[in-house]
This record gives structure tokens, sequence and C-alpha cells, in this order.
């Protein structure tokens, strides 16, 4: 029997509800309960069906790279010379300052003027570091990150991104679209999860990996599903740790035959549960959570033995060295997870607060050490991606919640700025070896193909055959820009 549309199915006019409470006491009905569930109803309106894309798809799987605490834009992929020409000088007295304080982007409450105006800062070598042409294309890359300039050509490199929250909470507002102070609102991995479901039954839909964004960032905000349901929330998985899912463990007495008995016994109080309470989505999530949580205490050590990989793979993501060791087990885990059918992996390199890149004084020590440990594990998983023909499968995104401000702070570092910053992607039927958009002489302002953070959301949701506007949820508004509009420049 299919149960479709949102009132009722069958012959006889059955509501879902009805339906699930009648059968819902025994594993048939739990079993049914699951499938219908799973997901949330996940059900991409307009496609008619749970899980399934509203056109052709060119991607599956999201692997998305967030540096906590921001990352400088002029000091990674958008070089600007003028900062070292007028290094020292105030913007107010420089060349730009008309460009710059009559731009209609200015907002009075900017950085780089708070407290009087500061003094330009120099991006090249010595004061920060160089830059050189990259790959055939050609594109400017810091070199801080040579790793990533081998392999610019697979890469858009989006120079025009902005957004309005000035401090770390901005990182709730990347994933979400909308300020903190907006209230609750679901993350781009769990809409993905919403829209298209699961391609594993045994792993979740939506992992997340590395240290989230710290409650003064919006904590789990980045991750969860907010009115969704809590069964959109990424599932957090500890590499490297001996208890990698809390509180999954069968614990080391329990034999697989009497786990297997317990587990029967909780599906049929699930499932009476569940009829009393068909609309409860916390008891929802908990049934669902019982039922992954099972399947996933097998599951989830395997994908993490990443000691099973040979010795080239491990010395590609930088396993072979200290600095890169951490967060080249991270990158190398999110590849094992799409490779098994994980639709949207959030890969975090932060320090629990997300505030590891905010480089408000010597910044040149801030970047120069923190770029080293993700540059060679990044550019080894679009290496490894590549090499398995799971690259045009795969989206990967590099964000970060804003860029740095032009002006000095503190002589030596620079402010948050999300007036303008680069981010960039990669894979998953998108164009490689470009530069899409600019932001002024200074790296001030977003000024040219200038794009919004759910932008990138809705470029996304694109390849993965989805379209932002039919995401709909009874009873939620969502504003204009929220959607966002698909980058199509940067689409193949």
């Amino acid at each position: 029997m299919a149960i479709r549309g949102s009132r009722h199915s069958g012959c006889c006019g059955t509501t879902r509800r009805a339906f699930l409470a009648d059968c819902g006491m025994g594993f048939t009905g739990l079993a049914l309960g699951a499938m219908l569930f799973r997901d949330g109803i996940a059900k991409a309106a307009g496609s008619g069906q749970p899980g399934e894309p509203h056109f052709l798809p060119k991607a599956k799987h999201v692997i998305w790279l967030f540096m906590l605490g921001g990352t400088s834009h002029v000091e990674s992929f958008d070089p600007k010379p003028a900062l070292n020409k007028y290094a020292g000088m105030t913007i107010e007295k420089s060349p730009y300052k008309k460009a710059v304080l009559d731009s209609p982007y200015y907002r009075k409450n900017v950085r780089d003027f708070a407290g009087g105006p500061r003094a330009l800062m120099a991006s090249i070598f010595p004061m920060q570091v160089g830059y050189r042409k990259r790959g055939q294309s050609g594109i400017e890359v810091s070199d801080w990150w040579p790793h990533l300039g081998d392999v610019i050509d697979d890469i858009a490199v989006i120079r025009s991104v902005w957004t309005t929250d000035n401090d770390h909470a901005a990182q709730y507002q990347f994933h979400t679209g909308r300020h903190v102070f907006d209230g609750s609102h679901p993350a781009i991995g769990s809409w993905v999860h919403y829209g298209l479901g699961s391609l594993n039954d045994n792993l979740p839909s939506f992992v997340a990996l590395g240290d989230p964004p710290g409650t003064c960032c919006g904590g789990a905000g980045a991750q969860n599903g907010s009115y969704l349901g809590p069964e959109h929330n990424a599932v957090q998985l500890k590499v490297g740790d001996k208890d990698p899912l809390p509180y999954a463990s069968p614990g080391g007495n329990a034999f697989v035959e009497e786990q297997e008995r317990e587990f029967e016994l909780l599906r049929d109080l699930n499932a009476m549960s569940a009829a009393k309470y068909p609309d409860d989505p916390a008891l929802r999530a908990r049934i669902k959570s019982y039922e992954l949580a099972f399947r996933m205490q097998r599951t989830v050590p395997e994908i993490l033995a990443i000691d099973k990989e040979n010795g080239a793979t491990k010395k590609l993501y930088g396993l072979d060295n200290d600095v890169t060791q951490k967060f080249g087990q991270l990158c190398l885990t999110a590849r094992r997870l799409v490779e098994r059918g994980v639709r949207f992996v959030q890969v975090y390199h932060g320090d629990g607060q997300g505030s590891l890149w905010d480089a408000h004084s010597n910044l040149k020590e801030n970047h120069s050490r923190l770029c080293p440990q993700v540059d060679r594990p990044i550019a080894g998983l679009l290496k490894d991606l590549k090499q398995r023909g799971l690259l045009n499968e795969t989206i990967v995104v590099w964000a970060t919640e804003f860029g740095r401000t032009p002006g000095a702070e503190n002589g030596t570092g620079r402010d948050h700025h999300p007036y303008g910053f680069s981010v960039w992607m990669a894979g998953g039927g998108l164009r490689g070896g470009i530069a899409h958009g600019a932001t002024d002489e200074l790296g001030f302002h977003a000024v040219e193909k200038r794009h919004y953070v759910t932008d990138i959301h809705a470029t996304v949701l694109h390849q993965l055959g989805l379209d932002s506007h039919k995401l709909e949820i009874p009873g939620h508004k969502r504003l204009k820009l929220d959607y966002g509009h698909p980058i199509r420049e940067i689409i193949a």
C-alpha cells in the first residue's frame, strides 16, 4: 500500500495518523512507520514522493568544510595589491576614500571605522604572505595555500559573498541564512536531509565531524533541523575518540543476541508510544535514533577504521605529519562517509569555541599556523575524490563565516568583516578554474556579482536536484532572502 498525500490514502479514506495507530502495535507497524518517518516524511514538495529530487540531480553528496573564526579573504583567495601600496594610510586619506565611503554597501558601523579610522594593512610579504598564479587557469592563490593552489583548476572561487552579522553568530547565519536574533531556523544540511533522505539505512544522512560552534556562535544551530524536526539534526561523530558515537556502544559484556532481543522489546514499546502520540516529533526522532543507533554500532567502527587505508592514501591526506594529521583524519573520514551513502558531511576546523581563525592580532602567526593544518588535507580530499570518480557526484564547499577587515587592528591583526569575502566550491557538476565575482580594490565590499550566503545554499540544493522554493513547511513563512539563487555562472 502506498501512503501518499497529506490527508488520506487507500480506498476507505483512512488518515495516515489512524493507519499508523491501527497497525503500529507490532513490528510491521513500526517498520512502516520507520519507512514513512525515516526522514520526517521528507517530501520535496512537487516531487510527489518522499526523498525524490525535483529535477535530475548532478550530485548526490556534499562535504561542507567550515573554518571557524573568520579566515582572511585577502590572505587566501582574493589578493589586493592596493593594500600594500597604501599600507599605513587610513582609508579616508587613501585614493579609495570616495569608492569606499560612497559605496551603496557601506554601513556606518563598519568595524574599520569603529573608534576612528584604521590604517590599511599590507597583505603580502614581508607583512603577511605572497601570492602567485596557479594552475592553467592562472587564479592567484596565497602562498599559505600551496596544495590548494595545485588543484585550483577544479575549484570555483566566489569572491563576492556577503552576510550581515559582524560577530561570530555569523557562523549560524552562514548555515541557516538568518541572523541569530531571528530565532531558530534549519541549517543547510538539515534541508538536504529533509529534501532527499538517506542513501544508506545503516548511516545517518547528515553527519558532523570536528568541534562545532560554541554557544556564543549559534551553538548547534549550524547543524540543527529546527522546525523541520530533531530527526533532521546532524549526528556528531568523534573521529579518533574511543567512543565516536556517544551512548551508542552496546557495552563490553553485551552479546549480539541479547541486544537484539532488547531491541525487539524496545520496538514493541516504541510502537505503542508512537500509536498514542503520532504527532510528537521528539518521540519520533527518539524512535528513529534507537533504530539507527543499533545499526550504526556495527557500521561506524568500520567507517572510522582509517588505519586500513593504504600508505599512499594516508600520505595524500597528511596523516604522516603531526601538523596535518588531525584534520586529515576528518577529511579522510568524510570521503569514507560519502562513499557509503551519507548525503551531507559537515567538517569543522576550530577549537570548540568558534574562534580559532579569529586573528584580531598577529594575523601572520595565526594564519601561517592554521593554513598548513588544513591546506594539504583538503587538497588531498579533492584529489582522492577525483581519482575515485566521486568528485563528479560530490560537492565540496570551503567556507568561513566572514572575512577580515582591510584595516589593521591592534597593529598586526584584522577584525571581523561581513561585507565581502571568499568561498569556494568544487565538484558535483560545478565548473573549475574560475574566479567569480569581486570585491573592491581594498577587499572592503563585494561589488561585482554579489552573493548573500543563501546563494551558496541554493547552488548546493540545485546541484542535488532540489528547488529551494519548493521546500516549504506549513506554518513557517520563509523570506525571499532565505531561498537564495543558484550561482549559474559556476554551474557546468
